[in-house]
């Protein structure tokens, strides 16, 4: 037996694994916390002193000046620097959403308190900025169209929510569901800007290529929209207390409970390979030598983020995101609580499609969003605002100005352009599974995709989240996520 505190970490890098696990980022994490659910011995290490890799939180708001390399420390004026919590990659979750079903699959959500976020906007055109409109009800009363786009977009909305797959009745004429769903829109008579708002707010599609494929996807995104928004009433999205560093750590717990064991800072000296080109271990500095002597630690497989193999990653892209400190809510915002003081919604996202963008300069999306001291992000009266987008020109920063706009005056900005990295295998050959880099949206819907994607080339299978009910999905108590 060992010590009355457990094995000496050296001990632990002694045994062999089913599974090394290397960076504490989102992905990593939810993998960690299913696999060991399911019975894999997990190794989770990171080169870093603290949780997260890339989608990391910072506290105190001093650390968020170290990590963006500016002088000086964070002004006193700015409030109490322990209040802050500022996620270098700011995501809200779909109620309904496959991350929330998976975080419950894994036990996590008892770790974990979410809110809603209280206000869903898109842009258009001309600088204004409209409540989604979710519902037929909503269709009808929204400033977003004229009245006989609102009518066509009633009874499109009203469809969609019918729509079944296995059920041909509600395909109707125009929805089986390969029709394309450019064609769709044409038999509803929906125009451009509806177009642009249906796909890209409510069905948070990032371009245009989806218009040339199966509607299907499209239709069952919108409904995940519905049916989110239904759940809390004032937008679809939830967001953790204290920032979304709180999930790595919630995983950390999880995981020691099924036997799995974290290591931090631990410097990564690369993978081992056998004769047949598979992966039989990691190499890394043994915790408890003075020397750091470098030990091989035995696995049957690895999952990692790109950073961890550079070698075997391609680059397919840059995201260039902004935080941004703020002493007001984004301005063209409502507040859910008529008693707010300060006019503006205390959490909010505003998507801007690229179509709506004044001078049509740019093909991709802006996403916009704010968290405040309602999720215990920022102290009272101060708002933590993000703006990102995918990388087209030269100059990343210009291509958010009017994402900066819409922030109104802003205190503080951080800006931060980042690779995107995809696998170049899918790691089937040397049993090296790497995830991809988190891309601009402002919502995890696309980090679940990769997650199901990973999972599936790691054990075979697919997830199956179907025996998650969605009271679990938000910790079963419909109150902690909705207040």
């Amino acid at each position: 037996e060992g010590p009355p505190h457990g094995p000496r970490k050296s001990e632990k890098m002694d045994e062999e694994y089913d599974v090394v696990i290397l960076g504490t980022g989102l992905k990593e994490c939810v993998l960690s916390g299913i696999l060991s659910k399911e019975g894999k011995k997990v190794l989770h290490m990171d080169r870093n002193d603290y949780y997260g890799g890339e989608s990391a939180s910072l506290s105190p708001l001093d650390r968020v000046y170290e990590y963006f390399k500016k002088d000086g420390k964070a002004p006193e004026k700015y409030g109490k620097g322990r209040d802050y919590n500022v996620d270098l990659i700011p995501k809200f979750l779909m109620a309904n959403g496959q991350l929330v079903k998976a975080l419950a699959y894994s036990g996590v959500t008892r770790y974990l308190e979410f809110k809603v976020v209280e206000g869903s906007y898109v842009y258009k055109t001309g600088g204004k900025v409209w409540k989604v409109p979710s519902t037929p009800g909503e269709a009808m009363t929204s400033n977003l169209m004229g009245l006989f786009q609102k009518n066509y977009f009633r009874k499109f909305l009203k469809d969609v929510y019918n729509w079944k797959l296995e059920d041909k009745a509600t395909h109707g004429k125009s929805m089986s569901p390969q029709t394309r769903m450019a064609d769709v829109y044409k038999s509803y008579g929906l125009d451009e800007n509806s177009q642009d708002f249906v796909g890209h707010a409510l069905a948070l599609h990032r371009d245009e290529g989806y218009k040339g494929a199966p509607c299907v996807d499209t239709i069952t995104r919108i409904q995940l929209y519905g049916d989110s928004i239904a759940r809390y009433g004032s937008s679809p999205y939830l967001y953790p207390m204290y920032g979304l560093g709180e999930l790595p750590q919630g995983f950390a717990r999880l995981s020691a409970i099924y036997g799995g064991t974290y290591m931090l800072h631990r410097p990564i000296e690369g993978a081992v390979y056998g004769e047949d080109g598979r992966v039989i271990g990691v190499r890394a500095s043994d915790p408890d030598d003075p020397d750091g002597a470098i030990k091989d630690v035995k696995c049957k497989m690895v999952i990692a983020d790109p950073t961890y193999f550079q070698d075997k990653v391609k680059k397919v892209g840059q995201v260039v995101r902004a935080i941004c400190i703020l002493d007001h809510p984004l301005p063209k915002t409502k507040p859910v609580d008529k008693a707010n003081k300060y006019g503006g919604a205390m959490s909010a996202q505003i998507i801007i499609p690229a179509n709506q963008i004044d001078g049509h300069n740019k093909k991709h999306d802006i996403y916009v969003g704010a968290v405040s001291a309602a999720h215990n992000v920022a102290p009272d009266g101060k708002w933590l605002a993000f703006v990102s987008t995918t990388v087209e020109t030269e100059n990343p920063e210009a291509e958010l100005a009017l994402g900066f706009e819409l922030c109104g005056a802003i205190l503080e900005r951080f800006v931060e352009v980042k690779d995107i990295y995809e696998p170049a295998e899918d790691g089937s050959k040397d049993g090296v599974f790497i995830s991809n880099s988190y891309d601009a949206t402002s919502h995890f819907e696309t980090t679940f995709d990769d997650i199901n994607s990973l999972y599936k080339r790691v054990t075979g299978a697919e997830l199956d989240l179907t025996k998650v009910s969605d009271d679990a999905a938000t910790g079963g108590d419909e109150g902690a996520a909705a207040e």
